[in-house]
């Protein structure tokens, strides 16, 4: 037996629908072709290479939502990655359609911990072995349990509770194939780059696991985060990069002996393209022009969204349009459904459906000023700004908060111009996914605030509310106006910006 082989181990995660490439100064980035043209490019000239994915293929592009993933399926099919571990926005088109689409997969994929609740058996192969060039590269797939919240009979199913459970249930697929002579262990996860790094030092150094490629937190990593002698990496998200890992495996010992990481930017200067999958895309990609095409409105100037944790010029827009639409005091738009960074001027049916691909419903909830209070300080809370997976929520025309990071308190909360009062009711809006995560994300429960209101069900659709509000209003413009006001650290925040619109309907 060659004691020392070498493996050539690619790896992406939270592609999202990112299938078409960019141009900017003569070079063309990203894009599904260009990807797997590298991918192959890898494979023809390092024969011992393995491609695995961690999570979230779907959501994020017309081209994905209007075949509900099928359409990311077959593009998947003709790359041919060795392994991929189930994303939360896998099952966003309900688990029946995730059921149909994992047989029309030619790839594993794979999850530990999404299992039937009567019997407690994995609705998914809990791991996958990659056997090449006589080694045996086991991979395992963990998904973070938010995935339930979203999933319409998630009664019927369940999730590992914390992260000690996920470590439990690693440590005993890890035991019972070590009698296999397993070479490499890699946890495939999607579950956010802090909950990686407590899950490797959870892990016992017994069980072998070698690597952590993880996603859902859309880190790009500049170099391996080394936790309990794991490396644990991220390639960002979309198909702009790919993960590269060049491996020498000790197979007398079964461990790494040596490996050098790097993120590999997808480019036209070195990475060649794939013709059959760019004819299959342009199928894909021509019968969605011609339904999409259809211009919605003309926004005065761009709009963008430079980041999640910070209040933006396209989370102003598509909270007040809401709250506008619903008749609610305030909306609370959550910052993660907004997909791109950067809206109009000219925004198409297209434009619109990539940057808010989620067709959930609208609630409106009755909170007193008290609980709105606890709600703020929640999604402020410091825990935040450490990259640890949190929803930070944009907030709509006439809301006021100011926030001190040093004394991590509310300084002054307001609603038109005055100050919130502890025991009044004020209507809220939220999308459905975030109504049944409140509790998680805002820490207050619907129990709680059914007490002050049943809940009610405003629209079943908000992709719905936002294109009917922004086709009957031309021309939309913003001025500088502060909602979310954070002190004491220069990193935070971000000048809010609010909407030109009729004093009427400020008035509703």
């Amino acid at each position: 037996m060659t004691r020392y082989k070498k493996l050539t181990l690619l790896h992406a995660n939270d592609m999202h629908g990112d299938f078409l490439e960019e141009s900017a100064d003569g070079v063309n980035t990203g894009g599904i072709s260009m990807l797997s043209g590298y991918v192959s490019k890898v494979r023809s000239e390092e024969p011992n290479t393995i491609f695995a994915i961690a999570g979230d293929m779907f959501r994020g592009s017309v081209i994905d939502s209007e075949y509900q993933g099928l359409s990311t399926i077959e593009l998947m099919n003709v790359i041919a990655p060795d392994v991929v571990s189930l994303g939360n926005h896998e099952v966003d088109y309900g688990l029946t359609h995730l059921m149909f689409i994992e047989k029309c997969a030619k790839f594993p994929i794979i999850c530990a911990n999404f299992r039937i609740k009567s019997n407690n058996a994995s609705i998914f192969e809990p791991f996958h072995i990659v056997e090449i060039d006589d080694m045996k590269i086991l991979f395992i797939g963990i998904l973070t349990a938010e995935v339930l919240s979203s999933i319409k009979d998630g009664s019927l199913i369940t999730s590992f509770l914390d992260i000690t459970d996920a470590a439990e249930e690693i440590g005993r697929i890890c035991d019972a194939y070590n009698a296999l002579d397993i070479d490499l262990t890699v946890l495939l996860t999607h579950i956010g780059i802090e909950e990686d790094k407590l899950l490797a030092e959870k892990l016992d150094p017994r069980w072998g696991v070698d690597l952590i490629i993880g996603g859902h937190s859309h880190t790009l990593t500049e170099e391996p985060i080394v936790i309990n002698g794991v490396p644990i990496v991220q390639a960002g998200f979309g198909t702009k990069q790919i993960g590269r890992f060049d491996i020498t495996i000790d197979r007398e010992n079964n461990c790494i002996e040596d490996y050098s990481w790097q993120i590999v930017p997808i480019e036209s200067t070195h990475c060649p393209r794939d013709l059959e999958l760019e004819s299959l895309l342009d199928h894909f990609r021509s019968q969605t022009d011609e339904k999409y095409s259809h211009v919605i409105t003309r926004l005065a100037r761009k709009l963008t969204h430079p980041g999640k944790l910070q209040e933006t010029e396209i989370g102003d827009l598509f909270a007040d349009a809401l709250r506008n639409s619903l008749g609610t005091d305030m909306f609370f738009m959550a910052s993660g459904s907004i997909r791109k960074p950067e809206l109009g001027p000219i925004v198409t049916h297209q434009d619109l459906k990539e940057i808010f691909p989620f067709d959930d419903a609208a609630y409106i909830l009755s909170v007193k000023g008290s609980q709105l209070k606890r709600m703020l300080s929640r999604m402020l809370r410091e825990e935040i700004w450490s990259g640890i997976h949190c929803e930070f929520y944009q907030m709509s025309r006439g809301v006021a908060v100011e926030w001190s990071r040093k004394e991590q308190k509310i300084l002054s909360l307001s609603y038109r111009a005055k100050p919130i009062e502890d025991d009044k009711q004020y209507t809220v809006g939220f999308q459905a996914y975030h109504y049944q995560t409140i509790e998680e994300n805002l820490g207050i429960s619907i129990e709680e605030l059914s007490e002050n209101k049943k809940p009610v069900i405003a629209a079943t659709s908000c992709f719905d509310v936002l294109e009917e509000y922004l086709s009957t209003h031309q021309n939309l413009n913003v001025r500088s106006r502060p909602r979310i006001v954070i002190l004491d650290a220069p990193e935070a925040g971000g000048a809010a910006e609010d909407i030109e619109q009729d004093n009427t309907e400020d008035k509703k």
